[in-house]
């Protein structure tokens, strides 16, 4: 998706790590117009998957994810990494480690929100090692919905998560693919 690399050509900055910051219209401050364009072009990408559902993680998954399911006309649900207080005991979970904040986190999806007649999209901000989607694949399997597919705002080609997607024979799209931070700048692949 053009516009969203070129947004990340020009906002984005590469950390120590292979951490790519773009905190300036996704993680911290949301660009609305942004995200209603990648809710289309999710939409567009998986509207004859029959899905039902969208799936993220809090809490940068979210205005993707919205956006997505709104242009989809189906409910957005998102896995918590704290269990909250008015959260019974009826959840799925899983255990997901991040990278970027190396902690481990349980994250969790109250049961009435999926049911076995679900077909789920699984959509995420960033997919590097795959660890937030192993965990959301994990608690659509735990409830016997079927997968769609599987939604990147942005991969992270090289750290071994997209890999992982495509071997489960999993339908992936990502908007935008990073093959690598060479010399701290972000290359897309592709890209000469």
């Amino acid at each position: 998706m053009k516009l969203l690399e070129d947004r990340i050509k020009k906002d984005g900055q590469v950390l120590p790590g292979d951490v790519l910051k773009i905190n300036s219209f996704l993680n911290h401050q949301v660009d609305p117009e942004l995200m209603m364009a990648i809710g289309d072009e999710f939409a567009r990408l998986f509207k004859d998957a029959g899905v039902t559902k969208v799936l993220t993680c809090e809490a940068s998954g979210i205005a993707p994810s919205v956006m997505g399911a709104y242009k989809l006309g189906v409910p957005m649900v998102f896995a918590r990494k704290k269990k909250p207080s008015t959260l019974n005991d009826a959840v799925y979970w899983a255990d997901v480690f991040s990278y970027t904040k190396k902690v481990n986190n349980k994250i969790c999806v109250e049961k009435k929100f999926l049911s076995k007649d679900d077909t789920v999209l699984i959509l995420d901000d960033f997919v590097a090692h795959g660890e937030a989607v192993k965990g959301m694949v994990q608690i659509v399997q735990d409830a016997g919905c079927k997968i769609a597919g599987v939604g990147a705002v942005v991969a992270k080609t090289f750290q071994g998560g997209s890999d992982w997607i495509n071997e489960q024979g999993l339908h992936f799209e990502a908007l935008a693919n990073i093959d690598s931070f060479k010399d701290g700048q972000v290359h897309f692949l592709g890209e000469d």
